[in-house]
């Protein structure tokens, strides 16, 4: 992922109105972000249980996503449909994102089960290990990973906009 500011950070944002990217807190450590490990910009807000906020590179800009989820979690494992990662109780979480356009004003939304942390792109390279550990290993390599990790995310996005 390239290097992005605070300020196409906040111009990213689809679902959400344009006071609303204003007033949310963006990630205090964007200066010591490692891009090159991204596939996705994600971050949990502090100040907001339950929000959380993802930023995808795609060929016309980045878009951003206004994410809820329920904190705490399930009480049994669960695999991210992001990365594939395999998580231990409350680790992964519904994210849920309200739609582009007419049919999010109507309260239209999309979800998929993601790793609370949004950490996804560093459990695709290997950089970080769930609670589990590597209990259950894959035959694909670091690459394909992320690979199929982006063609997720993608398609993620892409059904805000259906």
């Amino acid at each position: 992922m390239e290097p992005i500011t605070e300020n196409e950070i906040r111009a990213s944002f689809v679902n959400c109105s344009k006071g609303d990217a204003k007033r949310l807190n963006v990630p205090r450590t964007l200066a010591d972000t490692s891009w090159d490990e991204l596939d996705f910009l994600g971050w949990t807000d502090p100040s907001y249980a339950g929000r959380a906020y993802l930023v995808v590179p795609r060929p016309d800009g980045p878009v951003g996503i206004a994410v809820r989820y329920e904190t705490g979690g399930s009480d049994r494992a669960q695999m991210c449909t992001i990365c594939m990662t395999m998580h231990s109780r409350g680790n992964v979480s519904l994210m849920t994102a309200r739609k582009v356009g007419e049919s999010g004003r109507k309260g239209n939304t999309v979800g998929t089960y993601m790793c609370t942390d949004l950490a996804c792109p560093l459990y695709a390279r290997g950089k970080k290990t769930p609670a589990l550990g590597n209990r259950y290993r894959e035959s694909l390599t670091p690459d394909e990973r992320v690979e199929r990790l982006q063609k997720n995310v993608d398609a993620f996005v892409d059904r805000l906009y259906t």
